[in-house]
């Protein structure tokens, strides 16, 4: 989803609510909670105009956040300055010592490093070429990494390799040309780390890849295969059986979302799960979360500004359980990401330039009293790590 898409669903959204998205900065999670114990941090890609930067908060015990002093901390690229659709535009290493940033305005990708105090401070080596132009996701599996790359005559995966200080090298022979206009909007491991899944958006293709021990993929027989529906957009694999992924479908129209279930074969085939692809009912289901257990799938839905709940079953198969929608009319949901407990499910309003928090219990979900908190008022945010 290219900028301009983006914008019209945050349009919508926005246009639904009587409240000027300024106002958030008066949202009450900025200064609750700080007598209450830290549980963790959380990280927001703020797409900045010139100099990218990253909104970093102490996450409290009873669900409000902070910044960090110094926060946000320059990420060392550029951002664009407007809405960018893509899921993993921020991810964190396994060790949790490195955060991974797109700097799409810049064609480059930062490494920060995560001090134990939460703060941020860019690694010596600096930001390096994404390989492309404007990067929009990011897939780590130990030391390798994937960057997707969306931007004009340069659309592509690229590898690199993260080394000692978090240096990341370019991994030889491991482009994969995409053609001009795919739009590709989120590249993932699985589990294992032996298949890669990306999404083009707007051309409706799913590219599946066996990545071999080099770290260079090899295509799946009959990649790209045709999406299920229109706009492929976030893609998760389930925790608990890495061979089963899911597929968002964002441009159905009014209504008429849908999420897909894939078997992953060892050498990437995909073959569709049950009646794949199940009905969201709303509008523009775009970033996909699941729940650590793999019991539940949420998707956001960003023109209708609700979050879908549904149950997974052992095979794959969806059933949805409902819709859960923001208290804040105008929302515009973008990528979301649990706690590392998985009691609390934390979003990026892209609308509302905020980050939202629910309760998770089971399918269920219930928004925080503290919730929405604000993020820099010139961000247009897309990515969020919750550690």
């Amino acid at each position: 989803m290219k900028p301009a898409r983006l914008v019209v669903l945050l349009t919508l959204a926005v246009a639904a609510t009587a409240t000027a998205p300024g106002t958030a900065s008066a949202a009450p999670g900025l200064f609750g909670g700080p007598g209450t114990p830290v549980l963790g941090h959380l990280y927001v890609n703020d797409n900045t105009a010139g100099e990218n930067t990253i909104a970093a908060f102490d996450r409290h015990a009873d669900g409000t956040l902070t910044p960090i002093p110094g926060s946000p901390f320059a990420a060392g690229g550029a951002g664009t300055g407007v809405g960018i659709g893509s899921q993993g535009a921020l991810q964190e290493s396994a060790d949790g010592r490195y955060l991974f940033a797109v700097d799409a305005g810049s064609g480059q990708i930062s490494v920060l490093h995560i001090r134990p105090d939460g703060a941020l401070r860019p690694v010596s080596s600096g930001p390096v070429s994404s390989g492309g132009a404007e990067p929009v996701s990011i897939a780590v599996n130990g030391g390798l990494v994937y960057v997707a790359n969306g931007g004009a005559g340069a659309n592509n995966y690229t590898g690199f390799t993260l080394g000692a200080g978090g240096h990341l090298r370019p991994l030889a022979e491991s482009t994969v040309a995409l053609p001009e206009g795919s739009e590709p909007g989120d590249v993932l491991f699985n589990g294992s780390g032996t298949n890669l899944v990306g999404v083009r958006i707007k051309t409706s293709l799913i590219d599946s890849f066996a990545v071999g021990p080099d770290g260079r993929l090899t295509a799946a027989p009959e990649s790209p295969i045709a999406a299920q529906g229109p706009g492929p957009f976030g893609s998760e694999f389930r925790p608990t059986d890495p061979e089963q992924l899911f597929v968002s479908n964002a441009h159905g129209g009014t209504g008429a979302g849908t999420v897909s279930a894939f078997n992953v074969a060892d050498d990437g085939a995909l073959s569709s799960i049950g009646a794949s692809p199940f009905a969201d009912h709303e509008t523009a289901p775009c970033w996909v979360e699941i729940s650590h257990d793999g019991r539940f799938l949420f998707t956001t839905n960003t023109a209708s500004g609700t979050i879908s709940r549904y149950a997974i079953a052992s095979d794959g198969s969806l059933e949805l359980l409902g819709s859960t929608p923001f208290k804040r009319a105008g929302s515009g949901p973008l990528d979301a990401r649990l706690a590392p407990d998985g009691q609390t499910l934390w979003i990026v309003e892209g609308g509302a330039d905020a980050v939202g928090g629910f309760t998770v219990e089971g399918g269920a979900l219930t928004e925080l009293a503290s919730s929405p908190t604000p993020l820099p008022s010139n961000s247009a945010p897309f990515g969020i790590v919750v550690n």
